[in-house]
């Protein structure tokens, strides 16, 4: 019995199952609906695989080049510092050492009275500072007149809470940390920002505010970052608090556009 022109209802679920996966593989990075060889991945996943594993193990492995920040913001000072991790073996095994200041840059955080300090780290992906933490910083900074900005500080080998010994030891009245997030199989080069009101030693993760994810065109662009951290900026002065107690309502906010030289 021929059956030319007919197809079997498996055929046919076959065939929706890979237009709907075809149309949400447009719109996300996550791996779905990969097309496999008998039991195994198809050839082209695999090795698409194996390159994102690569460029996960290669950011995080790399080595923060401060040029970019020298140049964009040499002009207002640079200071760079590195955590008590001297060494990325040393960062990835001892977490602790990279919440805290080497004992020679501690004589570099000089009290200012600030009300704001900036510091952009490496984290788990010095390749996400690389290709974010200029332009995005370059975004935010005309939203900050309100703010005497401390020097940039540039930390290597840092954890999250580096920002609180930094900010503790250069009297700021708040502390921004840019710092690279850990590497995922579809996002090696995601930037976060981390807002901690009255930083010091000890500060708990409940007691910061995180923007993650920062890193056009896949995640959040530079200017939609910029408003949020700065509205989060402006609610954690105005409040004197960070964290579980200050939720992020930016959507419903406008911030306008202001300027702010960094303080020398």
């Amino acid at each position: 019995m021929c059956c030319r022109g007919k197809q079997s209802p498996h055929w046919r679920g076959w065939v929706a199952d890979r237009d709907i996966a075809s149309r949400l593989g447009a719109l996300t990075q996550a791996r779905i609906g990969l097309a496999r060889t008998g039991q195994s991945l198809g050839t082209s996943a695999a090795l698409d695989f194996e390159l994102a594993h690569a460029r996960a193990r290669d950011a995080v492995h790399a080595s923060f080049d401060t040029t970019s920040l020298h140049t964009a913001f040499g002009c207002c000072g640079v200071i760079e510092v590195h955590s008590q991790a001297m060494d990325r073996g040393t960062y990835l095994q001892r977490p602790d050492l990279g919440r805290r200041l080497a004992p020679d840059d501690r004589a570099k955080m000089l009290p200012t009275g600030a009300d704001l300090a900036i510091i952009i780290a490496d984290g788990l992906s010095a390749t996400a500072v690389a290709h974010h933490a200029v332009p995005l910083l370059t975004a935010l900074l005309p939203h900050l007149t309100l703010f005497r900005i401390a020097p940039i500080i540039a930390a290597h080998q840092a954890r999250v809470a580096l920002g609180d010994d930094i900010g503790e030891a250069v009297g700021a009245k708040l502390c921004l940390m840019l710092i690279g997030e850990r590497p995922g199989l579809s996002a090696a080069d995601s930037l976060g920002a981390y807002i901690t009101w009255g930083p010091r030693c000890g500060r708990r993760d409940s007691e910061r505010n995180c923007v993650s994810n920062i890193r056009p065109p896949h995640g959040l662009g530079y200017t939609a970052a910029a408003n949020r951290i700065a509205w989060l900026l402006g609610e954690a002065k105005s409040r004197q608090l960070t964290g579980v107690d200050l939720k992020d309502e930016s959507g419903s906010a406008r911030i306008g556009p202001l300027s702010s030289p960094l303080q020398s």
